[in-house]
């Protein structure tokens, strides 16, 4: 017998233990049947298609008005996931702020807000005069009307446009604070 053959003959068998051990562990029908009824760990318990909702305050006048085409509730963290969100936030007011962005996540106890991509707040005052503050990034903290962002921000006025990076302002007494690089262009009338 040649020596090829006699060293062939020694290690087939050990190659044939390893294939069969190898193969056993890769498919391992527990395992895998296993992974199959696991749930990922961003399952949506609940969603709703077209909402529309209005909450009032104690006094009977409109506190705001939502829509939403999309609405997912993730079961693991309990986020809850707004697509193309559209907020006018009244506050016992008549002129509204009217907040949207491409997405929103609302964290499970309500306290706050991720506005994400695209984020648009409006209001026009008194006197006819609009404002609009744009972002890619916005947390909202309802219950003080606080709204914050470290990302770059753009306000159009009607008597010019003011850009800056960060924000910090409080809705509910129209004040905006700029935190970095403030720019600003008055057009005066």
């Amino acid at each position: 017998m040649s020596a090829n053959l006699r060293l062939a003959l020694f290690f087939l068998p050990i190659a044939l233990i390893v294939a069969a051990l190898g193969y056993w562990n890769i498919h391992n029908p527990a395992e895998i049947e296993s992974a199959a009824f696991a749930p990922p760990d961003n399952s949506i318990d609940f969603f709703a298609q077209g909402t529309h909702t209005l909450q009032f305050t104690d006094a009977g006048s409109l506190n705001y008005e939502l829509n939403s085409p999309r609405i997912e509730h993730t079961q693991h963290d309990d986020i809850t996931v707004l697509l193309q969100p559209e907020l006018l936030l009244f506050r016992g007011t008549e002129l509204p702020w009217k907040i949207s962005s491409e997405r929103s996540h609302v964290s499970p106890d309500g306290q706050e807000v991720e506005l994400i991509k695209q984020v648009r707040i409006a209001r026009t005052d008194e006197k006819g005069r609009p404002t609009l503050l744009t972002t890619e990034h916005l947390t909202y903290v309802p219950e003080t009307d606080y709204a914050h962002t470290k990302l770059a921000v753009k306000i159009e006025a009607a008597n010019g446009v003011t850009t800056g990076i960060g924000m910090q302002t409080y809705l509910n007494e129209s004040k905006m604070q700029l935190l970095s690089n403030v720019r600003g262009r008055h057009e005066v009338r």
